[in-house]
């Protein structure tokens, strides 16, 4: 299970670092075995290139090597992702994390050409990123089976839905990373073996990660599917408008005893009325179950 980390911050928007060691103590407690700092639920593209050093800089040393660490690169063009490379492979890091060039629409002869040459030139292992949701642009099956013959490209990080990713996991099996990011389906994708997992609200629920663990382990399947059911839940929660998404996020992980803001500007923050509501619901009140909820500063 790889947490995609969230990226607190102060209210100058520089890097929160007693947040950031807290929120990644906290995924250490409950056995998160990676992490994936600066991706889409870091908000890379949003940070300061001296936050986003910082960021990187200090994940590191809190990690302390206890954890896989991937770090997001993915940027609009080639040289700006090359140069976020340069940047971050210096540090003690297992891999980089290169999401498809966003802002204009590209080929796949565009694709292979650009990741072929960020594989060339990366010291640190580098994996395909898939999000077409939010790049416009899909990495099709081709184009990844291609791109896996790069012995620097070690798997790829998947948003889009499973079934157009299984082809790629059928045909190369363990010579080629697959992680799943696919929170709604995690206990059936668990269940017919498929074990990378990564998504960012593991990151506030880590203890409901944990128990999914344990269940598969044990072959649980009932309880497997009952905290699947709490997870759903909780992710249609986040989604529900008028409130956004980050700033949700940041008053649960505020809950956790986390500090920090998630949601950088223009995102606002939860009004008082949200979070108050937010905290009253049943299920963050499931969530916070035989806890204290804590009220911490952003």
């Amino acid at each position: 299970m790889i947490t995609a980390l969230g990226t607190p911050l102060t209210p100058e928007e520089e890097l929160h670092i007693p947040g950031l060691e807290a929120h990644i103590h906290d995924q250490l407690a409950h056995g998160i075995n990676g992490f994936l700092v600066a991706g889409t639920m870091g908000l890379m593209q949003l940070l300061t290139e001296s936050t986003y050093r910082q960021l990187v800089e200090q994940s590191v040393h809190f990690n302390a090597g206890k954890a896989e660490l991937l770090v997001g690169v993915g940027d609009t063009s080639f040289v700006r992702t090359r140069d976020r490379i340069r940047m971050v492979e210096q540090f003690d890091i297992d891999g980089v994390v290169a999401l498809a060039p966003f802002f204009l629409k590209y080929s796949q002869e565009d694709l292979v050409d650009y990741y072929l040459s960020l594989a060339e030139l990366s010291s640190k292992p580098l994996y395909l990123y898939d999000l077409p949701q939010t790049t416009g642009t899909k990495l099709e099956v081709e184009t990844v089976l291609k791109l896996a013959e790069h012995p620097n490209i070690h798997g790829i990080k998947c948003s889009d839905h499973f079934v157009t990713i299984r082809p790629v996991l059928d045909m190369m099996g363990d010579e080629f990373r697959v992680i799943v990011a696919q929170p709604n389906l995690m206990d059936v994708l668990l269940r017919s073996g498929v074990r990378e997992h990564l998504d960012g609200i593991y990151g506030l629920v880590p203890e409901w990660i944990e128990k999914m663990v344990a269940a598969t382990e044990t072959e649980n399947w009932t309880e497997l599917a009952l905290i699947q059911q709490d997870l759903s839940a909780l992710l249609r929660l986040l989604v529900t408008p008028p409130a956004p998404l980050f700033s949700t996020v940041t008053a649960i992980l505020n809950m956790r005893g986390i500090p920090g803001n998630f949601a950088p500007r223009p995102m606002r923050p939860l009004t008082a009325g949200e979070q108050t509501q937010l905290a009253e619901h049943p299920l963050i009140q499931k969530v916070f179950a035989g806890k204290t909820i804590s009220s911490v500063d952003v």
